[in-house]
C-alpha cells in the first residue's frame, strides 16, 4: 500500500535510504552516506512530499517529490526487484505531469530502470560533493 509520509515513518525511511545508497552506489564511500542522515532528516525530507510502501504495516520503500523533480526513490535492499519501485514510480507520475531526476552514472541498474519506465537522459553533470559523474533524466507524460 502507498500512502503519504507520517513523521512516525521517519526512521524507517532513513534506514530505507541509509542501506539502499551504501549498496546502490558502491563507487561512493559508505561514510559519506552516514554523514547525509542528519541532513535528510532535518532538511531534505521535511522539505519534500514523501510517500512511502507499507507491506505487512512495515515501511520498505518511500519516494520523495521536490516539485516536478524526483529527488529520491529507495526500496530496502530486502524487498528489491519485487515491483516496489515501479509501484512507487507509477504513483509519481500520477502525481505530475512532467519529472526529472539524477542519478549517478555508474549505476547502471539505476539508470536501466529510469529508461525501462520512459526517462530519458536530457543532461550530464557532475555531483560536486562526491565528484561523480551524474545524469539528469526526465518523464512527460
Amino acid at each position: 500500500m502507498i500512502r503519504a509520509f507520517r513523521e512516525t515513518d521517519m526512521e524507517a525511511v532513513l534506514e530505507i535510504w541509509l542501506s539502499a545508497s551504501i549498496e546502490a552506489h558502491h563507487f561512493v564511500a559508505p561514510a559519506f552516506w552516514r554523514s547525509q542522515v542528519d541532513s535528510m532528516r532535518t532538511t531534505y525530507l521535511p522539505g519534500s512530499e514523501v510517500w512511502v510502501y507499507e507491506a505487512d504495516e512495515t515501511v520498505v520503500g518511500f519516494f520523495a517529490l521536490l516539485g516536478d523533480r524526483l529527488a529520491a526513490i529507495f526500496v530496502s535492499p530486502d524487498f528489491q526487484g519485487s515491483g516496489i519501485g515501479s509501484a512507487l514510480l507509477a504513483h509519481a507520475k500520477r502525481l505530475r505531469s512532467d519529472l526529472s531526476l539524477t542519478v549517478y552514472q555508474a549505476n547502471a541498474a539505476s539508470v536501466a530502470f529510469y529508461r525501462s519506465q520512459g526517462f530519458a537522459v536530457v543532461e550530464e553533470s557532475l555531483d560536486s560533493t562526491t565528484g561523480q559523474a551524474e545524469l539528469v533524466m526526465s518523464w512527460a507524460r
